[in-house]
């Protein structure tokens, strides 16, 4: 149930993880009942409004008056203000280490030279644009169409996003081994539509985008004529990709994004690339299979490098450089980036201050490193066997309920109760962290030691290729404040940046963790039997255990989500896509319904009073709400819109609980108040 912030740092990323993120809660607690609190924070709540009529408002109200929106976020919430909290115990850990890193050894020196090297204006603004006049000046040197497959593959190993990626990750087909796979890539907007669309909005900021590329190219050394013209060019060729480009429902789909081929038949179907060029440089001279995930990109993308005017893809490829370079260069570099990144795109007003990108940066290159100082300051044991129990505890009622199922039958329900039991859990932290002895800093440039890390992570990734999957790894570093489910794996990860208030509190009862961590939990194994992880057995390979009869079943009760989400209008003249958000909504839905059987379960026998006015099941679905409690600029409402697969907070609360029969009993909703939704509308999944 990852919030997945799928924002514009997202656009450049290093690799592309097939994961399924949340937003999490909290655990059960052991000890007296009498010895722990009620859980809910009065000052969150808003009584100026009928729980009935926005119980998000009710919620969270006096939540979101006590944290306006500054200028540095163009959405803030209780995740947000958890990682900042997060972001401030990492920077003493590594300041502590920065100042006293020429006396340090090992892993501990190379966090403190990074964050020192970040934090270093003077010499960022003395180097200005030299630190990537190297790269710009390899691309310029390329005289013909033939080297470019070399510089393709050079590029996708130092993190530099040009034209598709690849990846080394389960075989969605045979998951206990990996694959390498392509994936489509190389928009600096991120998303097809801002290509493609007429839409007055997208219009907009595909113009400001041209705009924003012409300004970058300036700092980078371009005249005002080359830089107009190196724009145009990388504007026609990035349009090019996104019209060959799967839409973002599309890359939902598994089926429609697995076409695994022999290099021999690659070969056969793009003869015009030179394919043992490209795998020999990328590090993968030995590769005999992979997954081209969308076989139509990569068609134009070998258009592009093989017939493609040689000035726009090397214009293109030197875009690509100075975009990935940017936060890590000059002030004028790093305003320019934000101007457009953060301002239009989110609608943020001003920059985060050095201190929590330099931090940011050392998180992302060292996270590991970064996350066992993490867990050995700031995690107690004691809250891994809490959440360990707790996780238990769901799988339990889960299970109930897929017995109690009417809509599916003996045989599907199964299979269903096998996948369940088979759920690998990952809880606080790994077991075994990971050695970063071949990482070099050096006090050469900033963007050289982002290069390195680049280079460092690419090369653990390949080490991977045609070798067993390690169920034992981490796709999120312990300081996350997130959570995920894989379904290749069929696993389910709680770091433990998230098991804090307001997602987990050990001082208070069941009631509030079981609403808050516990529909967390409950979310991220609902991702195993959503829309999309239903289709993957108890191993994790992409295979059909349903009966026709109950596909169609889930299919129907599926699209009343569907139907429900697209209606909402979230600003005037823009809808929810039903369509996009339906594995999390789907998620979010089964999270509340499993959570709170757990929660009935759990205090049977010794049930829990009412506290401060609520009775236990309504501070279970307020300390529901209050996970999602936020601010948001509508600029960032209509980028989230448009890109991320999680329904926006407001309605993960008010769209979500009004098909919930708990939260309508326990809030006395009836027929005439604004949340009620009749019973035979509401959805009824899992």
């Amino acid at each position: 149930m990852k919030d997945v912030k799928q924002n514009t740092d997202q656009m450049n990323k290093k690799f592309y993880l097939p994961i399924l993120a949340l937003a999490v809660a909290s655990a059960a607690c052991d000890g007296k009942k009498e010895a722990l609190t009620g859980g809910i924070r009065m000052e969150n709540l808003d009584k100026t409004v009928a729980p009935a009529a926005n119980f998000y408002q009710f919620a969270c109200g006096g939540w979101m008056k006590a944290h306006p929106l500054t200028d540095e976020y163009g959405r803030f919430g209780s995740f947000d203000l958890l990682a900042e909290n997060n972001a401030k115990q990492l920077k003493g850990l590594i300041e502590g280490l920065a100042a006293h890193s020429s006396t340090t050894e090992g892993v501990g020196r190379k966090v403190g030279d990074l964050y020192n090297i970040a934090m270093d204006s003077v010499k960022l603004n003395a180097d200005g644009a030299a630190p990537v006049k190297p790269l710009l000046d390899r691309v310029a040197a390329v005289k013909s169409r033939k080297e470019l497959p070399a510089m393709v593959a050079e590029m996708t190993r130092e993190g530099l996003g040009a034209y598709f990626g690849i990846y080394i990750g389960a075989d969605d087909m045979n998951s206990s081994m990996n694959l390498a796979q392509f994936y489509q890539s190389g928009l600096g907007l991120g998303d097809r539509d801002y290509y493609l669309s007429g839409d007055k909005d997208k219009v907009r900021i595909r113009t400001l985008y041209r705009e924003h590329v012409v300004k970058m190219f300036r700092l980078a050394g371009w005249s005002a004529q080359g830089a107009e013209k190196a724009a145009q060019e990388v504007m026609a060729v990035e349009t090019a990709l996104a019209k060959a480009s799967y839409d973002k429902l599309k890359q939902r789909d598994p089926h429609a994004n697995y076409h695994k081929m022999t290099v021999g038949d690659l070969k056969k179907r793009f003869p015009e690339m030179n394919w043992d060029v490209y795998f020999k440089t990328i590090g993968l001279a030995g590769i005999t299979e992979l997954n081209v995930g969308q076989p139509e990109q990569l068609k134009e993308v070998v258009k592009q490098l093989s017939k493609g005017d040689l000035n726009a893809q090397k214009s293109y490829l030197q875009w690509k450089v100075i975009d990935a370079a940017a936060p890590y260069l000059s002030d004028a570099f790093v305003a320019q980036n934000f101007e457009f990144r953060g301002k239009v795109i989110s609608g943020t007003k001003e920059m985060k201050p050095r201190w929590k990108r330099a931090v940011a940066t050392v998180d992302g290159a060292l996270g590991e490193a970064v996350g066992q100082m993490y867990v050995e300051n700031y995690f107690p044991a004691a809250a891994k066997e809490r959440m360990v129990k707790l996780v238990a505890n769901l799988q339990k009622a889960l299970g109930e309920r897929i017995q109690a199922l009417t809509w599916m039958s003996e045989e599907t329900k199964a299979k269903a109760l096998e996948k369940l039991a088979a759920i690998y859990v990952k809880v606080g932290y790994p077991d075994k962290w990971r050695d970063y002895s071949a990482l070099e800093i050096k006090n050469d440039s900033y963007w050289a030691n982002i290069l390195r890390s680049n280079l460092f992570d690419f090369d653990y990734m390949l080490t991977k290729a045609g070798k067993p999957v390690d169920k034992t790894e981490w796709l999120m570093t312990p300081q996350t404040v997130n959570a995920y489910y894989n379904p290749t794996t069929n696993e389910i990860c709680f770091p433990a940046g998230i098991l804090q208030y307001p997602f987990f509190d050990m001082s208070a009862d069941d009631a509030f963790n079981y609403g808050a961590i516990g529909v967390v939990i409950g979310h991220e194994m609902t991702h195993g039997f959503d829309d999309k992880g239903r289709l993957y057995d108890k191993d994790g390979n992409l295979k059909d255990w349903w009966t026709a009869e109950d596909a169609r079943n889930f299919e129907a009760r599926a699209q009343v989500l569907v139907d429900w989400f697209s209606a909402i209008e979230v600003l005037p003249g823009l809808h929810a896509n039903g369509e996009l958000t339906l594995g999390e909504n789907i998620a979010d839905n089964g999270g509340l319904q499993i959570a709170f059987q757990a929660f009935h379960n759990a205090t049977k026998e010794s049930p829990l009073g009412t506290v401060d006015g609520f009775t236990p099941e309504q501070r279970f679905y307020l300390a529901y709400a209050n996970v999602w409690a936020a601010n948001i600029r509508d600029e960032q409402i209509r980028y989230l819109t448009q890109m991320d697969v999680h329904s926006l907070g407001r309605l993960r609360v008010n769209a979500t609980l009004p098909h919930i029969d708990g939260w309508n009993e326990a809030f006395g909703v009836k027929a005439g108040d604004a949340m009620f939704l009749a019973p035979e509308k509401r959805a009824a999944i899992w």
